[in-house]
C-alpha cells in the first residue's frame, strides 16, 4: 500500500520522502523517522495528497513547526503532512484591521512582521514557538493572552473527507489550549484571518520586547525544550498551575537519562544535546504519576507525543 501511495505522489509531482528524519524538524531535535513525509506545494497538491491517503486508508499526522512535539525514537508509522511550502506561509494585509496568514507561517516572524507594520493584537504570541496552524489548533498563548482572541476566520481541510471549509463566527470556539473548528473531527488548518489594530509601530515593538524579556527571565528559552509540558489544571481541580504542582512535588531538576525537569521553570522539560525522545516521554509519564500520587491531580500533556 505504501509503495502504491508513493508511486501516485510521484506521478502527481508532490514532494515526499520515504523514511524521512523528523528530529531536525522538531524543537527537541530528537526522535525517529516518518514512514512517509509529504510536503505539498500548494492547495491543489494538498487536496490530492489527502485524497490519496484517505483512499489508501493511511494514518495521517500533521507536522507544523514541531514546537510542542516529541516523536518516539522508533519513529511514527504514518504519513506526515507538512505545510512548509511558500504557498502556506503567506502574510497578506486584507484591510486596515485584518490580515490573512498561512498555516505554515512562523509565529516569531508573524509577531515581528506585525510589530514592524504597527499592527497590534498579536503581541501575546511573542516567544511562543511554532507555526500559525498548530497555534490555532491548540489555541496557543500564555499569561498575556492566546491566539483565539485574534482569530476572525479559519480555512481548513477536513482530513476525514478531504473537503475544504472556511469557518467564521460561531463555528470557531476557543478554550484553554483547545479549539473547536466547526465541529470537524480532524481539521487541518491551511490559513487564517486575524484581527489587528493599526497603531504606532514603536508601541507594538516595545510590547513584544517586554514580553520576550519576561519569558527569558522565567523560562529556559535557550535550552532544548518545547514550551510547557503540561496544561494547567482547571481551577476546580487545583488552584495551583502545573509548574507549581511539579515544583511542590520536588521534581525540579529530576532526571531520567538525557531528559530533565528544568530548574528554572518546573513545567518545562529539557534535553541534553544527545537527548533521546524515549527518555523525555518516560520523564513526562513519571512527573504526571508523582503529581497525581501527591496531590490527586491528573496533569494533561501539552506536549504532543507520537509513538
Amino acid at each position: 500500500m505504501e509503495q502504491a501511495l508513493v508511486d501516485e505522489l510521484e506521478d502527481l509531482g508532490v514532494a515526499h520522502r520515504v523514511g524521512a528524519a523528523l528530529a531536525p524538524l522538531t524543537w527537541y531535535r530528537c526522535g525517529g523517522p516518518a514512514r512517509v513525509l509529504v510536503v505539498p506545494g500548494d492547495a491543489g497538491e494538498l487536496a490530492a495528497a489527502v485524497r490519496l491517503c484517505r483512499e489508501a486508508g493511511e494514518v495521517v499526522r500533521v507536522l507544523g513547526g514541531g514546537a510542542n512535539l516529541l516523536v518516539a525514537d522508533a519513529g511514527v508509522d504514518a504519513v506526515v503532512l507538512r505545510l512548509s511550502a511558500p504557498a502556506f506561509r503567506g502574510f497578506e494585509v486584507l484591510a486596515a484591521d485584518r490580515v490573512r496568514v498561512g498555516a505554515g507561517h512562523d509565529l516569531f516572524t508573524l509577531c515581528n512582521t506585525a510589530a514592524r507594520r504597527g499592527l497590534a493584537g498579536l503581541s501575546q504570541l511573542a516567544g511562543v514557538p511554532g507555526t500559525l496552524g498548530g497555534a490555532i489548533r491548540m489555541n496557543a498563548g500564555g499569561s498575556h493572552g492566546d491566539i483565539g482572541g485574534a482569530v476572525q476566520a479559519v480555512e481548513v481541510v477536513d482530513l476525514t473527507t478531504g473537503e475544504p471549509h472556511r469557518l467564521t463566527g460561531n463555528a470557531l470556539r476557543f478554550g484553554y489550549r483547545r479549539s473547536d473548528l466547526g465541529g470537524i473531527a480532524d481539521p487541518l488548518v491551511t490559513a487564517a484571518e486575524l484581527r489587528v489594530t493599526p497603531t504606532d509601530p514603536a508601541t507594538v515593538q516595545a510590547s513584544v520586547r517586554a514580553i520576550l524579556a519576561e519569558k527569558k527571565r522565567t523560562q529556559p528559552m535557550s535550552e532544548r525544550s518545547a514550551g510547557c509540558s503540561f496544561r494547567n489544571p482547571d481551577t476546580s481541580v487545583s488552584d495551583r498551575p502545573a509548574g507549581a504542582l511539579i515544583d511542590a512535588a520536588g521534581l525540579k531538576g529530576f532526571r531520567i537519562g538525557t531528559a530533565e525537569v528544568s530548574t528554572r521553570h518546573a513545567n518545562f522539560l529539557t534535553l541534553d544535546p544527545d537527548g533521546r525522545a524515549d527518555d523525555a516521554i518516560a520523564l513526562l509519564t513519571h512527573v504526571a504519576g508523582v503529581v497525581h500520587e501527591r496531590f490527586g491531580v491528573r496533569l494533561q500533556r501539552e506536549v504532543v507525543v507520537w509513538e
